[in-house]
């Protein structure tokens, strides 16, 4: 048993691809289940008024295009992740922000809040330091209050489109 995960860690290494932990893979699936199509449209459109958007800071909206231009630049698969989780927690955070206790959403973006938390735990590891420069610089933009002038209207299910879209491109394929 414990040859044939050595020869698909060695496989890995060769693709140039890192190892995910089990635990993330886990927690990934989890959050893929409760981002499906029919909950994302349900709660954060159907629950919400006619072109309803949540004011995000321009860092916070993480598409695919994006990952595909710092995959470019050589950006490793681990800070990527590091970087997904980030602005993905942070959106969600953001969407929450606006929801009273007695929303039809509530719950479910409190269930998502407890999900991203339980990556964290997995993430936490990792330090900015540890992590590409351009990647360390984004998380922090992410994270500052002071960048209200880099704001930008978007609809709460894009927010959970995007994160959905590009948590597929991360973990497809080493979970």
């Amino acid at each position: 048993m414990q040859q044939g995960y050595a020869a698909v860690l060695c496989v890995l290494a060769v693709l140039g691809l890192e190892a995910t932990a089990p635990g993330e893979c886990e927690l990934t699936r989890l959050l893929q289940d409760k981002l499906q199509y029919e909950m994302r449209l349900q709660y954060m459109k159907h629950y919400f008024p006619i072109d309803y958007t949540v004011q995000v800071q321009y860092e916070e909206v993480l598409r695919p295009s994006n990952i595909t231009r710092l995959r470019n630049g050589t950006v490793s698969e681990t800070a990527l992740r590091y970087l997904w989780f980030h602005v993905s927690s942070q959106a969600v955070l953001r969407i929450r922000e606006v929801l009273p206790e007695k929303h039809p959403s509530w719950k479910y973006t409190q269930e998502l809040c407890q999900l991203f938390d339980a990556l964290g735990e997995e993430y936490s590891k990792y330090r900015q330091t540890d992590v590409e420069a351009v990647v360390a610089d984004l998380v922090k933009l992410v994270h500052s209050a002071g960048a209200e002038s880099r704001s930008k209207a978007v609809r709460p299910k894009a927010l959970l489109d995007n994160c959905l879209k590009v948590m597929r491109m991360l973990y497809g394929v080493p979970c």
